[in-house]
């Protein structure tokens, strides 16, 4: 095999995020829910013979050393493969989203090139190789629908129901670090249960960061605000800045045409789908 091309690398929507603690070290303990949606990244991979790491921008230019390179780079460093590649990435998530679209670009990269390398590594260790670059980078690895606590780590696939949803990324960006720095972000809300959040899946907790992102980014607040005006109930996912509604699949909202043909110009929007699991799910072996 000397090259994989159109190789997938969804986002993903934090259904809800919780702020239950912070460590001594500084970490934020949390509680989410992960869903994989079909806004999707493509990445080319060409296996080269002189173990030289080179980027190809297909889209938007990103930085020199992005998180692909980080994990081709970590995956030589870990195993001592004398191979390289030459990626491609047709990049289509945004960026200051919230929707993990760098952690999965990396994902897709690790679990192609563990097969264009011909090494073979179970799912795990790629796992681990994972955590180095990313806290969101072993839940795209692993695959499915999860829940999520500690500071990223704990990751519980779950079933979730088939979804619609509606994504508004405006063209400002927000400084995860900075809203996770700020003296008015929420540190303290109560446990959640994964029982009680399976009794009403789309409805379920708020996103604890959101307060402090309409302050810091007054788009969020206007996607937020449009939103409603249309009927549909906006939640920032992730750090944002991007905004979603969710619906189960089947019964899209009777507002949403209209929604879709008065959208304010430069922001990004776009009708997803959920995805029961990620397309590469299956790529490694679990470890017995």
């Amino acid at each position: 095999m000397k090259a994989l091309y159109d190789v997938p690398a969804p986002a993903k929507l934090n259904l809800f995020l919780h702020i239950t603690g912070r460590r001594a070290d500084g970490y934020h303990l949390l509680q989410s829910v992960f869903m994989l949606i079909d806004w999707q990244d493509r990445l080319h991979f060409e296996r080269r013979a002189d173990g030289l790491i080179t980027r190809e921008d297909l889209t938007m230019p990103l930085p020199q050393v992005d998180l692909t390179v980080r994990a081709a780079q970590a995956l030589q460093a870990r195993t001592g493969c004398g191979l390289g590649v030459h990626i491609g990435i047709h990049k289509s998530i945004p960026a200051q989203a919230g929707m993990g679209g760098g952690s999965s670009d990396a994902a897709t990269c690790l679990l192609a090139l563990n097969r264009l390398w011909g090494l073979n590594l179970p799912l795990n260790t790629l796992c681990q190789i994972g955590e180095t670059l990313g806290a969101d980078v072993p839940f795209f690895l692993r695959g499915h629908n999860a829940w999520v606590e500690g500071i990223g780590e704990h990751i519980t696939p779950i079933d979730l129901p088939a979804a619609g949803t509606l994504v508004v990324k405006p063209p400002a960006g927000l400084s995860t670090p900075a809203i996770f720095s700020s003296p008015g972000l929420r540190r303290n809300t109560g446990t959640a249960t994964i029982s009680g959040f399976a009794a009403n899946p789309f409805g379920f907790g708020h996103n604890d960061l959101q307060p402090i992102a309409r302050t810091m980014c007054a788009e969020v607040e206007q996607v937020i605000e449009w939103m409603a005006l249309h009927g549909l109930q906006g939640r920032m996912t992730g750090s944002g800045s991007a905004v979603f509604a969710v619906w189960p699949s089947g019964d899209e909202p009777n507002a949403l045409r209209e929604a879709l043909a008065s959208t304010p110009p430069g922001w990004l929007v776009k009708q997803c789908s959920s995805m029961e699991v990620h397309p590469l799910c299956g790529w490694a072996t679990s470890d017995k």
